[in-house]
C-alpha cells in the first residue's frame, strides 16, 4: 500500500487521539476541583442547585441546600466549586460587579413619569403627536385633474392587459388548428 492510501486513515486516527486527549484533560481537571473541596465551601451541582458543603467522604457529599436541610449528592454531581464571593453574590442576590450602573424597573411606568407630569396639564388625553402635525400642516386634497390622470392610466394599463391576454388567446386557437 501507498502513503497515499494510508493518509487519511492516519489524519483520522490523530484527530481522534488528540480529541481523547482534550476530554481526559477536562476530566482530570474536575476531579481535582472536587477533591480540593471542603466543608463550608460553596458550590453548585450539575442540575444548578446551589448550595454548602457540609462533610465531604470517598464517593458523596453532604450538602446543606438551605438552612437545616441537608441532602446527599455523589461526588460527581457537583458541576463547579465557587468562591466565597461569588457564591455569596448568587445567594443575596446582589450583583457588586453592575453596582453602579442604574437599576431597570420592572414596569414602565416610571420610564413615562416625565410624560405623565406634562399629560396632566394637557388633560386625560394621550398626546401621539397627530395633533402636531394637524395642526402644522393643513391636509391639501388633490386636484381633481390629478385624480382623473391617476383612474385613466390605471384604465389603460387594464385596457392592455386585456389585449395582451386576447393576443395570447387567439395564438393559442391558431395553433391548436394547425396541429389538427
Amino acid at each position: 500500500m501507498s502513503i497515499v492510501t494510508l493518509l487519511p486513515f492516519i489524519v483520522l486516527i490523530g484527530a481522534m487521539f488528540l480529541m481523547t486527549r482534550s476530554a481526559k484533560k477536562k476530566q482530570q481537571a474536575a476531579a481535582q476541583m472536587r477533591n480540593e473541596m471542603q466543608a463550608g465551601t460553596g458550590v453548585r451541582t450539575i442540575g444548578g442547585m446551589y448550595a454548602t458543603v457540609k462533610e465531604i467522604h470517598d464517593e458523596t457529599v453532604l450538602l446543606e441546600v438551605a438552612p437545616g436541610v441537608h441532602a446527599i449528592y455523589a461526588k460527581n454531581a457537583i458541576g463547579a466549586v465557587l468562591a466565597d464571593e461569588e457564591y455569596n453574590r448568587i445567594l443575596d442576590g446582589a450583583d457588586p460587579i453592575h453596582g453602579d450602573e442604574p437599576v431597570v424597573p420592572d414596569d414602565a411606568s416610571s420610564l413615562t413619569a416625565a410624560s405623565a407630569d406634562e399629560a396632566g396639564a394637557k388633560g386625560d388625553k394621550i398626546d401621539l403627536g397627530k395633533a402636531e402635525a394637524t395642526a402644522a400642516e393643513p391636509a391639501v386634497d388633490e386636484p381633481a385633474a390629478d385624480k382623473a390622470k391617476d383612474t385613466k392610466a390605471a384604465e389603460d394599463t387594464k385596457d392592455t392587459v386585456k389585449a395582451d391576454a386576447d393576443t395570447v388567446k387567439d395564438e393559442k386557437k391558431s395553433g391548436d388548428d394547425e396541429a389538427k
